[in-house]
């Protein structure tokens, strides 16, 4: 079994990180910020390549889900494993592992032919996130070792972690201005093959010498029960929520997480000691952080359409346009490390949430009319929350758990926000697709629109114009501001919901997470 909370931290066993590394470890912390870069940059970029995907694939909304659900729900499964699995048998290796495996499928997605392919290559890439990401972060915990320094470099790692999800559009963006759709994924091979040169010589190794035998059991049956409830949430506009499909896997799922936490409880070599949770600094961090990805995930997923379908921007234009995310996240996150000293991690992590969810509730006002200057406020909220809450949580946890279990510690944190960012598509783009298909259907009602088309219509914002375009005069431009007022009003409902999810996430840091750090 993993040591007890709160007793003596047992020392990882090191390869080359003790002092004779220590002028190399701002070097070695750069190339682990570059594999988290490209991995997190990877849940974003494909963003703004949605619309191109609806034309160039023929993929629906729910389609759209699972592209980009696919990498979450694989990565989010096996990052504990993964982290166990680093403890034990080095940290380094499994990094350099899971970075060949991402450059891999990446050139497999780069160059899928239907939807189906693509779901498929995305799922692989998601082995080798998560293999790569939660061996970045126990590296940093073992490299830096006094604790102020360690925040610091957290604070680094994490703001990368934001910064990649908050440029992933306008590097998009500019790929798609210039190549196919396929740039997205093939701009990771060179990276990742230049991180995999440098991490060789620079990066050091270490491991848990007490690790225990990765829990393959338990792995399986997060991601059997983490699968199957993000399908029930996908596929519930498409089958319907009351079919017996859509019921059954949402309680399958519920059920198989019961069976995983049971099975936790009594594995002589669980995935995650549940004990950990009784320390707050990690109980209360673990949901908390799930909020705020719940609502970043969800909001650029839905944001970059409405850029490009209502407003009519490029995906290059549509992609600058989060530009003030990702900048407020660069000037936020290094904040945090002083927050987190002058006033605690539970008022930094409250005053990101609530940062999160105003930002959330002021873009769930907008209509079909709303110009990009309605939700820019709202864009800028979410970046400034992400910057202080991300590095906070992430702090929070790495130091709450024994030293030697500093790779399942951070594999829980990053699987809290994999999970947050799945189920805020999942959930968002969901709540949205029911609100746009009711309203689609309600002004279409007895207008005898062909199958094929309707079809089309109420499929996706994107089919629906597509469909518009072909209709003479009037009649087109009438069925165009209709599809886009549905997707605003379903946009408004989705935001409103992740706004509350984002306020739940801040009860929760303000009641229960401590107000001096470890």
């Amino acid at each position: 079994m993993a040591t007890e909370v709160g007793a003596t931290r047992p020392r990882a066993i090191r390869g080359n990180a003790g002092g004779r590394t220590g002028g190399r470890r701002p070097a070695a912390l750069a190339v682990l910020c570059v594999a988290v870069l490209i991995a997190n940059l990877d849940n974003t970029i494909l963003n703004v390549a949605l619309p191109t995907l609806v034309r160039a694939l023929n993929a629906g909304q729910s389609d759209l889900q699972w592209i980009v659900d696919a990498y979450v729900i694989v990565f989010a499964g096996l990052l504990l494993t993964a982290g166990s699995l680093a403890d034990k048998v080095g940290r380094k290796g499994t990094f350099l592992a899971g970075l060949a495996i991402f450059a891999a499928g990446s050139a497999w997605a780069a160059f899928s032919g239907s939807v189906g392919l693509l779901i498929a290559a995305r799922a692989s890439m998601g082995v080798g996130g998560a293999l790569m990401i939660p061996s970045t972060l126990s590296i940093i915990s073992d490299m830096y070792r006094d604790a102020a320094q360690r925040q610091r470099a957290i604070g680094v790692w994490a703001a990368t972690t934001g910064v990649g999800v908050a440029l992933g559009p306008i590097i998009g963006g500019l790929l798609l201005a210039h190549f196919w759709w396929g740039s997205v994924f093939l701009v990771n091979v060179p990276i990742a093959a230049l991180g995999l040169a440098a991490a060789v010589w620079l990066v050091p190794d270490s491991r848990n010498p007490a690790a225990g035998t990765p829990d393959l059991a338990g792995a399986l049956l997060s991601i059997a029960g983490i699968g199957l409830v993000l399908w029930a949430i996908i596929e519930g506009p498409v089958r319907g929520w009351s079919s017996a499909q859509v019921i059954g896997a949402g309680a399958a799922g519920l059920a198989v997480l019961g069976v995983f936490v049971a099975w936790e409880r009594v594995s002589p070599h669980p995935l995650l000691d549940l004990r950990f949770f009784r320390d707050r600094a990690f109980g209360a961090a673990i949901p908390a952080v799930a909020t705020v990805n719940f609502g970043l995930y969800g909001a650029l997923f839905v944001l970059t359409q409405f850029l490009q379908f209502s407003l009519g921007f490029t995906p290059l234009q549509a992609g600058l346009r989060t530009l003030p995310a990702a900048a407020a996240v660069v000037a936020i996150a290094p904040l945090s490390a002083v927050g987190v000293r002058t006033l605690g991690p539970k008022l930094t992590m409250s005053a990101g949430l609530a940062c999160i969810a105003t930002g959330l509730w002021l873009v769930s006002g907008i209509t079909a009319t709303t110009g990009y200057g309605g939700i820019v406020a709202g864009i800028v909220l979410l970046g400034a929350g992400a910057g202080l809450a991300l590095p906070t949580s992430s702090g929070s946890v790495v130091g709450s758990v024994p030293g030697g279990n500093a790779g399942v510690g951070s594999a829980a944190n990053t699987t809290a926000i994999q999970v947050g960012g799945a189920l805020g598509v999942a959930v968002v783009g969901s709540v949205l697709t029911t609100r746009y298909q009711d309203n689609v259907g309600a002004a279409l009602a007895g207008q005898h629109v062909p199958a094929a088309a309707m079809a089309a219509v109420r499929g996706s914002l994107g089919g629906a114009l597509e469909v518009a375009a072909r209709l003479p005069g009037a009649a087109g431009e009438q069925l165009a501001q209709l599809a886009r007022a549905a997707f605003a009003s379903g946009l408004d409902l989705g935001m409103l919901a992740a706004a509350g999810v984002a306020a739940g996430g801040l009860l929760i840091a303000l009641c229960w997470l401590p107000r001096r750090p470890r």
